[in-house]
Parts: C-alpha cells; sequence; structure tokens
C-alpha cells in the first residue's frame, strides 16, 4: 500500500502544473509559441517533482511517473519541447549520481524518444479517440522498455516486477484519464471561442439587414447619372473618371451582396449534390479568369461523391476558396483541385495552391469579419464560404507556410 500512496502522492503534485496551465496561461496567452514554451516549462516543473519524489524499493532501486509529463510535453509541444524535457531528464539523473539507474534512464530515452518523435505528427492531426490511442500505447510502449532493461541491468525477480507492473498501470490509466481531461479542456474552450465568434457574427448579420438595403438605393442612382454622363463628346479624362467611378460603385455593390449573402435568412433548398460534378462546372466557369491570372487548373475528381445540401450554396463557396487560390499567385502557378472519399464517412474536397501562404497567426484570423490578405479585400467572401460549409455540417481546414502556398481540406458529410 506504502507503494500505492507515493505513487499517488506523485500523481498529486504532477497534475498542479497542468491545472495552472489550462486555468491561467490557456486564455490569458495568444501566442502559440510562447503557449508551448510556458507549457513545456510546466511539464518540466512535473518532471522535476515525479524524479524528486520517486518511489524507493529494493537495493537503491527508484520508479517515478516522469514519462508522463515527457510524453504530454513531446506530443502537444513541438521537437524542441521534446529535446528539452528529455534533456532535463537526463541532466537531473545525473545530478543524482551515476548508477545503474542512470543508465537505465539513458537507454529507455534512446529507444521511447525517436519513436514518440515518430508518432507526433500523426498524434498533433487525430481525432479524440484516435490521440488517446497513441498516447496510451507509447506510455505502454516505455514502460516494456523500462522494464525490460531493469530487468537487464538488476535481474529480474518477482518482487521488482510486482512494483513495476504497478507502475505500468498506473502509467497507462493516467495517460488515459489526462489525456481525456487535456482533449475535453481543448474543445470547451474552442467551442467557447466559436461561441464568442457567432456572437460577433450574429450581430453583423442583424446590422446588414437593416443598413444595405439603404445603401444601395442611392448607389445605384449615382450610378444610373454616371452613365447618362459618359456621352461620346467627353474628353479621355472625364470618361476616365466616370469610368472609375462606377468600378468603385460596382465594387461596393459586391460587397453589399456578400453582407446580404451573409445576414439573409438561408432557403434550405437542399438536394443530393455530386461534389464531383459541382467540381467540374466550378471550374469551368473560373477557368478565364484563371487564365487571366496565368494559372492552371489541375483536377483530379471521382464521381459520386454525394452529399446533401444547396448546391447554389456550394458553388458560391468553392468559386470565392478558387478565386482566393488563384489570387494568391501574382506571379502564376498551378491550383491543384482532388475529391476523394475518406474512411470515416466523409467527401474531402482538397484545392491547393503555390501562393503567397499564410502565418498561423493569419490562418487563425481567416473566414472571421473583415479580414482579408488582399488589399482592397473586406473578408466577407471567404467568411460567406466558411458559414456556408458550416450550415452544410461540413469542416475546414487550412494548412499554410508563407510562400509555400496554402492548402484547404474540406469535409462534408457523405450521403449513399
Amino acid at each position: 500500500m506504502s507503494i500505492i500512496k507515493d505513487f499517488l502522492l506523485q500523481l498529486t503534485l504532477m497534475v498542479i502544473p497542468i491545472f495552472i496551465y489550462f486555468t491561467f496561461i490557456t486564455e490569458r496567452v495568444k501566442s502559440e509559441k510562447n503557449r508551448i514554451v510556458i507549457m513545456s516549462i510546466l511539464w518540466g516543473i512535473s518532471i522535476f517533482i515525479c524524479m524528486s519524489f520517486p518511489v524507493s524499493f529494493g537495493q537503491n532501486a527508484r520508479l517515478d511517473l516522469r514519462i508522463i509529463p515527457l510524453l504530454f510535453g513531446s506530443l502537444y509541444g513541438k521537437f524542441g519541447s521534446a529535446i528539452f524535457l528529455s534533456a532535463l531528464i537526463i541532466l537531473y539523473r545525473l545530478y543524482l549520481g551515476i548508477s545503474l539507474g542512470f543508465y537505465n534512464t539513458v537507454l529507455v530515452l534512446l529507444l521511447s524518444l525517436p519513436v514518440i518523435l515518430l508518432f507526433q505528427k500523426a498524434f498533433a492531426s487525430s481525432n479524440k479517440d484516435k490521440k488517446v490511442k497513441i498516447a496510451v500505447g507509447l506510455a505502454f510502449y516505455y514502460c516494456i522498455i523500462g522494464i525490460t532493461f531493469f530487468g537487464v541491468l538488476r535481474g529480474f525477480s518477482i518482487d521488482y516486477l510486482k512494483v513495476q507492473i504497478i507502475q505500468l498501470i498506473f502509467v497507462v490509466v493516467v495517460t488515459w484519464f489526462l489525456t481525456k481531461l487535456n482533449e475535453g479542456i481543448r474543445d470547451i474552450h474552442q467551442l467557447r471561442l466559436e461561441m464568442q465568434n457567432s456572437e460577433k457574427l450574429r450581430v453583423i448579420s442583424e446590422l446588414t439587414s437593416v443598413f444595405a438595403h439603404e445603401i444601395r438605393n442611392p448607389m445605384q442612382v449615382t450610378r444610373g447619372f454616371l452613365q447618362l454622363l459618359n456621352e461620346p463628346d467627353l474628353s479621355n479624362e472625364k470618361k476616365e473618371y466616370i469610368q472609375i467611378s462606377i468600378e468603385e460603385l460596382d465594387r461596393a455593390n459586391e460587397i453589399i451582396n456578400d453582407l446580404l449573402s451573409f445576414g439573409k435568412p438561408s432557403i434550405n433548398n437542399n438536394e443530393r449534390i455530386d461534389v464531383g460534378s459541382q467540381l467540374q462546372r466550378v471550374v469551368k466557369i473560373i477557368k478565364s479568369y484563371s487564365l487571366s491570372h496565368n494559372v492552371e487548373i489541375k483536377t483530379d475528381l471521382l464521381e459520386n461523391c454525394w452529399i446533401y445540401g444547396n448546391s447554389q450554396k456550394l458553388k458560391q463557396s468553392l468559386i470565392n476558396i478558387l478565386k482566393n487560390a488563384i489570387e494568391s499567385m501574382p506571379n502564376g502557378g498551378i491550383v491543384w483541385i482532388t475529391c476523394t472519399f475518406t474512411s470515416d464517412g466523409f467527401i474531402k474536397i482538397i484545392i491547393k495552391d503555390q501562393g503567397i501562404g499564410m502565418t498561423k497567426k493569419q490562418i487563425d484570423r481567416l473566414g472571421t469579419p473583415f479580414y482579408s490578405l488582399k488589399e482592397r479585400g473586406t473578408g466577407l467572401g471567404m467568411m460567406v464560404s466558411f458559414q456556408i460549409i458550416r450550415s452544410l455540417k461540413g469542416k475546414v481546414q487550412v494548412n499554410s507556410e508563407k510562400n509555400l502556398g496554402t492548402e484547404f481540406i474540406i469535409l462534408l458529410p457523405q450521403i449513399n
């Protein structure tokens, strides 16, 4: 019982930095880089606590739960976090003295850390259930490696094996629980952000219905008089001024149309849609526009990619995204469009360009009201596109790197 009590004490002390992170850091620190640094420091404190209060048994044998903060720091952080935490373990173990335990620590890390780093990217892109399986599997692997080297260096015995089995059970159960807890808190945080954004969008949708039509009426009158003034005997300079005025009024009208598309009530004319056929139509519509920008569009579209929704709205969303992809390549390039199935029942649309790309901060703001990377853009087109995809119960994922291009991944629920 004393061994279990020691493990429980370690667990209690170890989770304190975790709750500090989620209580005080997540909401206040906006920069992802700063969050990772703070998270690595807190996981390092957890490792220090675990190694400072080990479970001692036998002849100078020590066990602790250091794998849990090491695992979480490596999976949720970056490569640098994993190296920092591993170095901390080795240096602190070296400070405690060179012994069989030190060699055991180094050997286990040498065999475990590469495997953890190998799964780091897969873990980041997985859903909640798969993340739990990966974390539990890696924790189990680490413990088995530790038990093996412990037995090789010190010799196998029933008493030692009992303690190590208790540690393995503790590590696996606690890893499962903390991964579930961590993902649950992340979901709540993301839901809160979405609710805040939804409230902003609701206010905008109410405002658009109030002032959009009032602005459009005098604009249409002004445009009509400018067209009447554009007579053949006018000087070229005056004609140019009138043409510029008409173009600016047309641009303002496009902005109002985007606002109305966002603000007006949704009309559900839903039907079965073949996404592959819809994408082919979109490519035909925008082909002349892409050629004028020296952009080539390459497609790989499967047939019978059926979803249930409004075909006009889907077309509008795809055109907006594809138009942005074309405009992101001022010197021309290639846009790839693919439509495939996923194993979990979604239609997967990928639109990838070779454009100027975006930073992580820019990606996070994409689709929010009045945010655009274009000099004369309003961001309303992308906002409407995101809203349409959400209305189809779909998801949007954006991957991008500065000067390397952008990849839009759209997932829409498949129907038979």
